[in-house]
C-alpha cells in the first residue's frame, strides 16, 4: 500500500472512531478501520482488565469464525497466554523502546518477533487463518490493550512495513478511546446528581418520554414514585448544610437499595429535597411496595423527619395517560396529600375510587407558576 492510501487510511479510521457515539461503535469502527487499512480480513479489538488479570475480546470484525460473536459477553483469555501485554511490552519500554507491532503466523513468529506464543499460533490454524499483526494499544501510559488483524491462509503474509504501519494504527485507535472516554464521561455527568451519584432529572425526563411512548404503543406499565425528604430545611438551619448533605447522600442510598427491589427502576434526585424512582415494564404493585419500604427506612434515618411519597402508575385507574407531563402531575399530586396528610406510607393516586382526590387534583387546571410546585399551599 503506498503512502497516501495509507494516510488515506488512517484519517479515515479516525473520521470512523470520532463519528462514534457508543463504546461499541467506537470499538466496531477501530477494528473495521484497522482490517480495512491492513487488507485484513477479520479483526478484534481487546482490552486488558488488570484487575481480573485477563485479557477481554471487546468486538471482532470481518469473516468471523463459528466461536467468533461481534460483541462477545464472554470473551476473554488469561493474560499469562499473552505475555507480551504484561512481560515483553514493559521489558521493550523500560529499555527504552516503544510498543511496537509484530506479525505471526501459523507457521510461528515472523516479522518484529517478540516470542512464540502457542495460543495466538494454534488459533491461527485451527480459524483457517495464515498470519496475523498484534498491535499494542497504549492509553495513559499504559498497556491499554491489543489490536489484532488476521489474513486467510494462503494470503500474502504480513510484512515489517505492516508491523510498522499497525503501530501507527494502534496509536490512533488510543486517541480515539481516549475521546470516547471523555465523551462517555460527560455524558455520564450530565445525567448524573454530583451529590447522591443517582440519576438527575435530565435522565428522568429522557427516560419518562420513551417509556410513555412505550406505554402508548405496547401498554408497558409506566410508574413514577415521587418523594419530598422532610426536615431538610431544619437541619441545614441548625447543623449547617454540610450536616443536610449528608442526609440527602443517606436517603440516596436508601432510594437506591429501595429501587434495587423492581428490576431496571431508575432512581433520581430531581433536586433540593425532591426524590423519584421510575420503573417501566413492572406491575404497579411491585411499585407500591418499593415504595412502603422506602417510608419505612426513611423514617428511620437518624436526621430527618421521614419522606412524603406519592406514586402513580399506569396500572391504576388513573385514566389515559398521554404525556410524561401528566404522570409527574399524578405522582406530584399524590406526594403533596401524602405530605399534607403527615402520612408514613405512600399516597397511590387512583386508589380512592371514581372521584379519586389525587387525581380530580392533578387534572384541574394548572396555576400559572410553576407546575413542581403547583400543589403547594392548597387543600388536599
Amino acid at each position: 500500500m503506498g503512502e497516501d492510501k495509507r494516510l488515506a487510511a488512517v484519517v479515515a479510521l479516525a473520521q470512523g472512531m470520532a463519528a462514534a457515539h457508543t463504546p461499541r461503535e467506537c470499538w466496531q469502527a477501530a477494528a473495521l478501520g484497522a482490517c480495512h487499512a491492513l487488507d485484513g480480513s477479520f479483526a478484534a479489538l481487546s482490552m486488558w482488565e488488570r484487575g481480573l488479570g485477563r485479557l477481554r475480546v471487546l468486538v471482532n470484525v470481518g469473516d468471523r469464525a463459528p466461536d467468533e460473536e461481534e460483541f462477545p459477553e464472554a470473551e476473554t483469555y488469561p493474560v499469562h497466554q499473552f505475555p507480551e501485554i504484561t512481560e515483553f511490552l514493559h521489558e521493550r519500554w523500560a529499555g527504552g523502546g516503544g510498543p511496537n507491532a509484530w506479525v505471526e503466523t501459523a507457521e510461528g513468529a515472523a516479522a518484529g518477533t517478540p516470542g512464540y506464543f502457542h495460543q495466538r499460533v494454534a488459533a491461527l490454524r485451527r480459524r483457517g487463518r495464515g498470519c496475523c499483526v498484534v498491535a499494542p494499544v497504549v492509553l495513559h501510559g499504559r498497556a491499554w490493550g491489543e489490536l489484532y488483524v488476521a489474513r486467510p491462509a494462503g494470503r500474502t503474509l504480513f510484512a515489517r512495513a505492516d508491523a510498522d504501519f499497525a503501530t501507527v494504527l494502534a496509536a490512533v485507535v488510543a486517541a480515539g478511546i481516549a475521546q470516547t472516554e471523555r465523551l462517555e464521561e460527560a455524558r455520564r455527568l450530565a445525567f448524573t446528581d454530583a451529590l447522591t451519584g443517582l440519576a438527575n432529572r435530565r435522565a428522568v425526563d429522557v427516560r419518562l418520554e420513551e417509556a410513555v411512548e412505550q406505554h402508548r404503543a405496547e401498554g408497558v406499565v409506566v410508574s413514577l414514585v415521587v418523594c419530598d425528604l422532610n426536615g431538610l430545611k431544619r437541619v441545614n438551619d441548625t447543623l449547617g448544610h454540610s450536616v443536610g448533605d449528608r442526609l440527602l447522600e443517606r436517603f440516596g442510598s436508601v432510594l437506591s437499595l429501595c429501587g434495587a427491589m423492581v428490576p431496571g427502576a431508575l432512581a433520581a434526585r430531581l433536586g433540593g429535597d425532591e426524590f423519584c424512582l421510575l420503573a417501566v415494564g413492572q406491575p404497579a404493585g411491585a411499585v407500591v411496595k418499593a415504595a412502603d419500604e422506602l417510608c419505612r427506612r426513611a423514617s428511620e434515618l437518624e436526621l430527618g423527619e421521614g419522606v412524603a411519597c406519592g406514586v402513580a402508575s399506569t396500572g391504576e385507574p388513573i385514566g389515559e395517560v398521554r404525556d410524561a407531563r401528566r404522570l409527574f402531575r399524578l405522582a406530584d399530586a399524590a406526594q403533596y396529600r401524602a405530605k399534607a396528610m403527615r402520612l408514613d406510607r405512600p399516597v397511590v393516586a387512583g386508589r380512592e375510587g371514581p372521584d379519586d382526590p389525587v387525581v380530580r387534583l392533578a387534572d384541574e387546571p394548572p396555576p400559572s407558576r410553576a407546575e413542581r410546585r403547583r400543589f403547594r399551599g392548597r387543600r388536599p
